[in-house]
């Protein structure tokens, strides 16, 4: 059975993923097998394993910081919020519908066996498990129900590291109040502190050090410095959806939804030098970009209604009637056609006028597509010709159906499962598509940002693409050995091994 250890943090956005995605490329090092685990995530960016399950992406970075697959049992509850109270429930990768919060806040704790059942499976398979808590365990008014801070580490019995974010100041009084509002049993379980994000000289830290374990009994393990690496983000506190980038050599605006989606389709645009990705909420910031991108949404209907109450969409449209291009991504390809219509009441229910980018409509259904895809980019026309025929890999998760005008032309061609379909639409200077990481091949990326430096009459002979793949494991080994040198590892190998 696996060792355990666990990462809670004294807020959201503390760096408990990041904490997590190093200890498990550390303990990979040290050549043991880990694998990471989240009881219960609450994000809009989320990824389609292999065999079709839905899980958090921030466990699918951890995942690959670990070197293993992804699987759905490393994050067996996953909440994405369709509203400002009310989330769509999934369990171990697939859908059970949505519920308010005031309703889920007393089921979650029959999801206790789901959590256990996922938990003990990868406990047989690795040598470590390292658990990401979510928010801050000092929640007391959520205490009674917990599932995934002190309640999920009394489950397995797993000592705790809290982490507390120095970036946003009161780290002392953050760490101190968190442990001070737990009970004497759960401040047991905490083994270990870590300041995390730090910037300056560490001896200037010493004395807060030194006083803060006279008030608590709990050793520092650690002070993390403020990390500059290129790894996907968990959610919306992303730092990258507050990009205000002055434009470069090529300004890409992505429209900044209240429920965005799986942004980090757009990653790979934003690490070609050359290239700006900036993320815009009124039409004053839009400006004049050289590509609009319209990412997917948790609430397609809202959000395209938010547009239209604040002048967005009607500069989106004007911006395509000039032939300059707009491209949408599954909740945003589904903007971008005629109508939406949402007889079941997956989203809000009723119907809408899409808009009218694309010769296509989109009815909801209680369906979920969520399946992993590879296939083609279609007979494009336009500025984007040059990527017809590239090969595309990727995964849809979606509630739509989409269906066409006769004049309609596919984006391009996919293998869903076994069964070729076509997928998304172009119409002049607009495109569309329903298959999330299409842009992550470096062909693609390259061949799409060469048309477009071409279109402004630049070359496009310095473009500098890489391999993806590679980037991201130098990243990893970024990450581990920075956190390596800032923590006191013999101190997390004593803790591990229940030492302490």
């Amino acid at each position: 059975m696996a060792k355990v250890i666990m990462v809670q943090g004294t807020t959201s956005n503390a760096g408990k993923s990041l904490t997590v995605a190093a200890l498990c490329r550390i303990f990979r090092q040290d050549g043991l097998k880990a694998a990471p685990f989240k009881s219960q995530n609450m994000a809009l960016n989320s990824f389609i394993t292999a065999d079709g399950a839905e899980m958090g992406r921030a466990q699918v970075m951890q995942a690959e910081a670990a070197g293993i697959a992804p699987d759905v049992r490393m994050n067996p509850i996953l909440l994405k919020p369709t509203s400002d109270c009310g989330s769509q429930i999934i369990v171990n990768g697939v859908a059970r519908g949505t519920m308010a919060a005031k309703d889920y806040y007393p089921y979650k704790k029959q999801l206790i066996p789901d959590i256990l059942q996922a938990y003990n499976s990868l406990a047989e398979e690795y040598d470590v498990i390292v658990i990401e808590g979510a928010g801050s365990p000092a929640e007391i008014n959520l205490r009674e129900n917990d599932i995934v801070n002190m309640g999920m580490a009394e489950m397995v019995d797993a000592p705790v590291l809290l982490v507390g974010d120095i970036d946003r100041g009161g780290v002392f009084a953050s760490l101190y109040g968190t442990v001070s509002l737990l009970q004497p049993e759960e401040q047991k379980r905490i083994k270990g502190l870590i300041i995390n994000k730090f910037r300056g000289d560490v001896d200037i830290l010493k004395p807060g050090l030194d006083m803060m374990q006279d008030k608590l009994p709990i050793p520092f393990v650690g002070v993390i410095p403020y990390l500059h690496v290129d790894i996907d983000d968990e959610d919306s506190l992303s730092e990258r959806l507050q990009s205000k980038q002055t434009p470069a050599l090529l300004d890409l605006a992505v429209i900044r939804l209240p429920r965005i989606s799986n942004f980090t389709d757009f990653a790979p645009l934003e690490r070609i030098p050359g290239v700006s990705v900036r993320y815009v909420t009124r039409a004053a910031e839009l400006k004049q970009p050289d590509l609009i991108l319209l990412p997917g949404s948790k609430n397609t209907m809202d959000d395209l209604k938010w547009m239209r109450q604040n002048g967005l969409e009607a500069a989106i449209k004007q911006y395509a009637a000039a032939g300059k291009p707009v491209f949408g991504i599954c909740g945003g390809y589904q903007m971008m056609g005629l109508t939406l219509s949402d007889p079941a009441h997956v989203e809000a229910g009723g119907a809408m006028d899409g808009m009218g980018l694309l010769p296509v409509h989109t009815t909801f259904c209680a369906d979920k597509t969520t399946t992993q895809v590879h296939g083609a980019i279609g007979h494009l026309t336009g500025m984007f010709a040059a990527l017809t025929g590239v090969h595309i890999d990727g995964y849809e998760i979606h509630m739509g159906e989409t269906t066409y005008e006769p004049e309609a032309d596919n984006f391009s061609e996919i293998q869903r499962g076994t069964r070729p379909v076509v997928d998304g639409a172009q119409c002049g200077s607009c495109y569309g598509t329903y298959v999330h990481g299409v842009f992550d091949r470096e062909e693609v990326s390259r061949t799409f940002v060469t048309a477009l430096l071409e279109s402004k009459g630049l070359s496009a002979h310095d473009v500098q693409t890489f391999d993806a793949e590679t980037y991201k494991q130098q990243q990893y080994d970024l990450l581990a050995d920075a956190v390596r040198e800032a923590l006191d590892m013999d101190a997390i190998y004593r803790i591990l091994n229940r030492e302490v």
